[in-house]
This record gives structure tokens, C-alpha cells and sequence, in this order.
């Protein structure tokens, strides 16, 4: 059987359990007939286990059977499908493509944003990372008037806002430091070899920022947020951070908690909300907020409408 049929095979199996919370095989193997995967034929037992262990192996999830009550199956980690992790990145892609491939019909209807590959210089930087070699990057910084040139250390990626992103060692000043891919200008790779260090946890290294942004002088602080009407729901669905958490509600507002180091970055999503949140603490972020929003103002006072 071909990957890409296995693979729909699996995400199948992980949402069926996981939409059902505990289901016997029995009912699984009823669902099953009912899809166009199955050709009419049942799921086997040595063909569920055989599932069950890619599964594992390829997502780090683990499908577990609960005799006490009636043989069910059910994901034994379903805290994995809420990560942020690149098993997680991976199901999520296949589950949206295994149902966009099965939408023809209305593929004129689906309407997606794009996610660029950075293509050959994304691949070289990881394959770079699995051999731990430096490399040459050329790169242009906004505003800058020449390319710079640096020796760097691989030490991992990150998508954000579509965006994808490189967090590296420079070779010259020791210093870790983000770069955007779409401002390199080329990757070369070094036969040199670097040692990680041993306490870099790529995941630990962002816990802290909003989003690509990390200053270590910057202290961690509670941020309050007073979100107004609907802009209420659109924050719960979408927090601003994983420490987000709701610790007020009246008829009218919400207020949210989250405990983050405030970078510059942080500043777009809270100015995008315009008048439908109220940054409450701590102070200087409420300062800094309205002095921007004041500043935008001033831009459109000798306009005439």
C-alpha cells in the first residue's frame, strides 16, 4: 500500500477514537465500512495493531484498550493532540489534506492562505541541524544597506504567522539570534561540526515570548488583558499565548491573564484589536499601547474625508 494511503488510514483511526473518546473495535471496524478507505472490507485485527504501532511511532500517540470496560479503545496521551509539536504539526496537515482530497467537488469553495516552503534553504538548514554542521548564511536585514555575512550554529526552526524562522549560535559573538527565511540569501553548508548545547530545549527557549522575540533582560510578567463583546469569544478561541487563562467575566467584558516576557512583537496583536480590548496591567504596556494608538491617530487628522 502506498505512504500516503497508510497514512490517511491512520489519521482516520486517530480521530475516529479520539471523537468518540472510548470505542470498541467492533465499532470501529462499523465506521470503517461506512468509508470509501475501506473498499468494502474490514479493518483486521493484525491490520488495527499494525496501525495502532505506526501510530506511535509516527506520532507519538498512543491508543490504548480498557478491558474493565468492554475492550474500548482510547487515546491513553491526548494532552499530544494539543501540543505544539512537530507530530502533532504533522497530523494536523494530513487531517486537513485527506479531507481536501476527498472535497474536489467543491475545491472552487475551499479557500486556503498559503504557508511558503522557503523551499531549498529551509531543507539545507535542517539537513544542516541533523548532521550538526555550521553554516555560511548571507542575509539582508530590513533597513540595512549591505547583506551580512556570519558564521552560525543550526539550533532549530519555528513557524509563526506564517512565517518560518531560524534560531541560531554565531560563531563570531556566542550570541543566539532569530532569522527570517525569507530574508536569507543563501545557505551554505560547513563541514565544520558543533556540539549542541546540553541544555538547549528548543521548546523552553520560546515558553516565554509571544512569538520569535526572546530579551532576557525583558522580566516575566502577568499581562491583563479586558476583552470587550464579541472580541470575548474570538480570545478564548484563539488565546494570544498558552498561559492564557480567563480569571474575570461580567455581561459586558472579560479580563485574561498571561504570563509572558512583553517584546515589541507583542505589541501588533494587542494594537490589531483596536478599541475591543483594554490592556489593564501592567501599566507601562497600557502607556506604551495608547501612546501607539495616539501616534496612529495623528496620521489621518489632516485627512479630509
Amino acid at each position: 500500500m502506498k505512504s500516503y494511503a497508510l497514512f490517511k488510514e491512520y489519521i482516520w483511526l486517530v480521530n475516529t477514537i479520539n471523537l468518540a473518546g472510548k470505542i470498541t473495535l467492533e465499532d470501529i471496524n462499523r465506521k470503517w465500512l461506512d468509508t470509501d478507505m475501506s473498499e468494502g472490507l474490514p479493518m483486521v485485527r493484525s491490520t488495527f495493531n499494525r496501525h495502532k504501532d505506526a501510530i506511535q511511532d509516527i506520532f507519538g500517540i498512543d491508543i490504548e484498550c480498557d478491558k474493565r470496560d468492554g475492550f474500548k479503545y482510547y487515546i491513553g496521551n491526548s494532552e499530544v493532540l494539543k501540543e505544539e509539536s512537530i507530530q502533532n504539526w504533522m497530523l494536523s496537515t494530513l487531517s486537513v489534506n485527506s479531507v481536501l482530497a476527498e472535497s474536489k467537488a467543491v475545491a472552487d469553495r475551499i479557500l486556503l492562505e498559503s504557508i511558503p516552503s522557503d523551499g531549498e534553504d529551509l531543507h539545507k538548514y535542517i539537513d544542516a541541524m541533523k548532521h550538526s554542521v555550521r553554516i555560511d548564511v548571507i542575509y539582508h536585514r530590513y533597513a540595512a544597506k549591505e547583506d551580512s555575512k556570519m558564521t552560525v550554529e543550526p539550533y532549530c526552526v519555528k513557524l509563526f504567522k506564517r512565517r518560518w524562522y531560524a534560531l541560531v549560535r554565531s560563531i563570531k559573538y556566542g550570541h543566539y539570534t532569530t532569522l527570517a527565511f525569507d530574508r536569507i540569501k543563501s545557505i551554505s553548508l560547513t563541514t565544520d561540526k558543533f556540539t549542541l548545547d546540553a541544555d538547549f530545549d528548543a521548546a523552553a527557549w520560546f515558553k516565554e515570548c509571544y512569538g520569535t522575540v526572546r530579551d532576557d533582560e525583558e522580566e516575566l510578567q502577568t499581562i491583563r488583558i479586558r476583552a470587550f463583546g464579541q472580541e470575548v469569544f474570538y480570545m478564548r478561541d484563539l488565546p494570544l499565548h498558552y498561559t492564557q487563562k480567563e480569571v474575570e467575566t461580567t455581561e459586558d467584558w472579560s479580563d485574561f491573564e498571561l504570563q509572558i516576557r512583553p517584546t515589541a512583537d507583542f505589541f501588533s496583536p494587542l494594537l490589531s484589536r483596536g478599541p475591543l480590548i483594554q490592556v489593564m496591567e501592567p501599566q507601562w504596556l497600557a502607556d506604551e499601547i495608547r501612546r501607539q494608538h495616539e501616534e496612529a491617530a495623528k496620521l489621518y487628522e489632516e485627512i479630509s474625508l
